[in-house]
């Protein structure tokens, strides 16, 4: 699992009839800032992922990559390598809140 932000949808009229009616997130990883540890920061890296919970631009969530994105029941047998498997609240690293969804928000 990791931890990646929305940042933004992506439109496609035309797929694989198996993938009409599922929302497509532009998500980019995130992780811990190596030098101080009180926030964090992208990887510089983006995907594309199906949501099914209804993240919003701008929200912190949890993605699944390869298989395990397969093991939902609403993802079983589809041809998806990124989904959102949860909505992040917080983020708290060493005993200090590095994101709070509240406070973002």
């Amino acid at each position: 699992m990791f931890v990646a932000k929305v940042t933004g949808s992506l439109v496609s009229t035309q797929k694989v009839e198996s993938m009409v009616g599922f929302k497509l997130l532009v998500v980019e990883p995130y992780r811990i800032d190596p030098q101080q540890r009180q926030s964090l920061v992208t990887t510089g890296r983006t995907f594309i992922a199906v949501d099914t919970l209804g993240a919003g631009e701008g929200d912190y969530v949890l993605i699944c990559q390869g298989s395990s994105a397969r093991l939902t029941p609403e993802t079983k047998n589809l041809p998806i390598d990124t989904i959102v498997i949860g909505i992040v609240d917080h983020v708290h690293v060493e005993h200090q809140c590095v994101y709070s969804r509240e406070s973002n928000g």
